[in-house]
């Protein structure tokens, strides 16, 4: 202690007095000899008496530092001993050295020197340990704990020699609070009857407050359950408002509701459905109808039948394994013909654009809108930026047509202005246009689809016309061209690639088909198409022909009813052949639904699913990014082994029938 760098309070400034003495004696000296003997004698005495206490005072300050020292390490070990808080040291492997008593009340056993403190301590993670942050929420028995880790080194050369202080703040009260809290949150839950006015049509009169009371009966019910709030504020829409605690519970069940509001039979002749949206998380009131109304539009998209709840940023779905139901009247398509045309007409000029990678679909429909903007005058193009295998029969008829402007995503981009309206068919996604670019510089745009709705959505649009229960696109826009005029103008050739993709999407008219479909189909016969000439538009050559059948006879049958193929083949059509293949699976004896596995020339992977409609291969392959119709879907992997996708696959097939067991 004696080196301490500390002053010493006791030591006093004495060199100074005694320099001045020593002064003054020596002027004494010079004047008195004797005088200043007795000085210099008086002066040494002092010199020796600082000296000797400057000794005695530096003996008693080491003693008070060390004394201090063992005071401020007695009250170290006894304040880290009886610390208020549990207290653990664990090594680098997790193993616990030492703790104090408060926690071993708090895991409640005795011995626990040499365990690992994630096994003693099930919700702790020793990885997340080693990060430093503050754990929140560990529960221990039925407290709950913040861990706060503090790292000690105990060797400078060695890092790996280290050792970890753990101490435990009980936040149970502020934990239960919360928790509390967010059961007691409010859920706003937005009801529609899908198809009451088909219902209430297709039911005898006498029949109507029967299946009415029915339907309300079974709302309420729901409803009342929860203790929630409901209020009817149109005859098909309601309200309802209650906890979140129930939540958890509703999809636990996947929404039971559905199911019961399908299986009414009080006369009527059709089953209802209903499409639920639910908002969760809004910061006020406003908020979480926004929310339900969103989920409710995206339900009602995707082909109804269903409830979607906004989680955040995600949204989950439940339902929709029912095919969407056909809507019987044609006012939607009139009043959607008729803002379409005014918007073409406040237009400079108009660009068509499907989706990358077209089909005869995508290819027929913006055929369909490109002869509607003719007929009324407007300048218009069509982006096409690749022509494949699946529509190069079609393209040939139209390339050489001096009428046609087919041009590629930059020339869109140079042509645009402020007056220019951008049509997307077939797809509402923003990502799978193509050119998404355009989207984001152009104010005004139409959306036509048949798709299920997806989260990802083209929302800016001004006029969204989305059916899902349209067997196609080119169906959408046939009825749409109908009412543009009283008498359009169209030629045979178009009407062929508009009948071809009618053809292609209901696979020549036995998958999703319904009464309009064939209405649709029987206007552009009239117009001039041709079936002969659109079944050649069909057709391939030899090697495709051979590939598609090595890839039908290489598949297996998975749960029985479902086929699943993968293939290898390097061709640039694999796209086309892969989809034609799943459609000819489905014509093997008891198999009901079909998925190929392939892979394109740029290394992205993709399945084809299809289905016969018992299972919705829809549904089973959103849950690996895709998306499509209950009999029609695919999904696409930038990367990925093909092995690998089909494992992801077969687990998601899994899933939907377990899920279906316990609906």
């Amino acid at each position: 202690m004696g080196n301490s760098k500390l002053s010493n309070p006791f030591k006093e400034p004495m060199n100074f007095y005694l320099i001045v003495i020593g002064i003054f004696v020596a002027v004494i000296a010079y004047y008195n000899k004797p005088l200043g003997i007795l000085g210099i004698v008086v002066l040494l005495a002092l010199l020796f008496y600082n000296w000797y206490s400057d000794r005695a005072k530096s003996k008693k300050w080491r003693k008070y530092i060390d004394t201090l020292s063992t005071s401020i390490d007695s009250a170290a070990r006894y304040a880290v001993f009886n610390l208020p808080v549990p207290l653990v040291v664990v090594d680098i492997e997790g193993k616990i050295n030492w703790y104090n008593s408060k926690f071993t009340d708090m895991v409640s056993e005795k011995s626990v020197i040499g365990k690992n403190i994630d096994k003693l301590v099930n919700s702790l993670s020793f990885e997340t340990i080693k990060t430093g942050e503050m754990i929140e929420d560990i529960r221990v028995g039925d407290r709950f704990y913040s861990v706060y880790a503090n790292m000690v080194a105990l060797d400078d050369e060695n890092p790996q020699n280290m050792i970890f202080m753990l101490y435990w703040f009980d936040n149970t009260e502020l934990t239960t609070m919360n928790m509390k809290y967010e059961d007691e949150k409010p859920v706003v839950a937005l009801i529609y009857v899908d198809n009451y006015e088909d219902v209430m049509n297709e039911t005898k009169e006498e029949k109507i407050p029967f299946v009415t009371s029915e339907i309300e009966k079974k709302i309420n019910l729901w409803a009342t359950r929860m203790n929630g709030m409901i209020k009817r504020y149109q005859k098909d829409k309601y309200m309802v408002i209650f906890e979140s605690k129930y939540l958890e519970n509703l999809e636990a069940k996947r929404f039971t509701i559905l199911d019961d509001i399908r299986e009414i039979d009080a006369g009527n002749k059709i089953p209802a459905t209903l499409s639920i949206g639910i908002g969760v998380n809004g910061k006020n009131p406003s908020a979480l109808e926004e929310d339900a109304y969103a989920c409710l539009e995206l339900a009602l998209g995707r082909g109804g039948d269903q409830a979607v709840i906004r989680k955040r940023n995600t949204f989950e779905f439940y339902g929709g394994k029912t095919k969407a139901v056909e809507k019987r009247n044609r006012v939607k398509a009139r009043v959607i013909a008729h803002g379409f045309k005014a918007i073409i007409e406040e237009s400079s000029k108009v660009i068509i654009m499907g989706h990358r990678s077209p089909d005869m679909d995508s290819f027929g429909a913006a055929v369909g809108v490109y002869r509607s903007v003719l007929n009324m005058g407007k300048e218009t193009y069509i982006i096409l930026n690749e022509v494949t295998d699946a529509i190069i029969n079609v393209y040939e008829t139209f390339k050489d047509n001096e009428t046609y402007n087919f041009i590629s995503s930059d020339e869109a981009m140079d042509l645009l202005d402020e007056n220019t309206v951008v049509v997307v068919v077939d797809t509402h996604k923003p990502s799978l246009t193509e050119c998404p670019e355009i989207l984001e510089a152009c104010e005004r745009i139409v959306l036509i689809d048949h798709h299920r709705r997806s989260t990802e959505f083209i929302e800016k649009a001004i006029l969204k016309y989305l059916e899902p229960y349209a067997s196609s696109t080119s169906e959408l826009i046939t009825e749409i061209f109908q009412y543009m005029e009283n008498r359009p103008k169209i030629e045979k050739e178009e009407a062929d690639a508009l009948l071809a993709g009618i053809t292609v999407d209901t696979k020549n008219f036995t998958l999703k088909t319904g009464v309009r479909t064939f209405d649709a189909a029987a206007y552009l016969r009239r117009q001039g198409a041709d079936t002969v000439r659109v079944r050649q538009l069909f057709q391939d050559d030899l090697l495709t022909f051979t590939e598609k059948a090595n890839i039908v006879g290489s598949a297996a049958r998975y749960r029985d009813t479902i086929a699943i193929s993968t293939s290898d083949i390097h061709s640039k059509s694999i796209q086309l052949i892969a989809a034609q293949a799943a459609d000819d699976l489905l014509n093997i004896r008891g198999i009901t639904a079909s998925f190929v596995i392939a892979k394109r020339d740029d290394g992205t992977a993709f399945i084809s699913g299809r289905s016969l409609g018992d299972i919705n291969v829809q549904i089973i392959l959103e849950t690996l990014g895709g998306g499509g119709h209950l009999e029609v879907a695919g999904a696409q992997f930038k990367d990925g082994d093909i092995q690998e996708i089909k494992g992801q696959l077969i687990k998601s097939i899994d899933q939907y029938f377990q899920e279906g067991v316990e609906k």
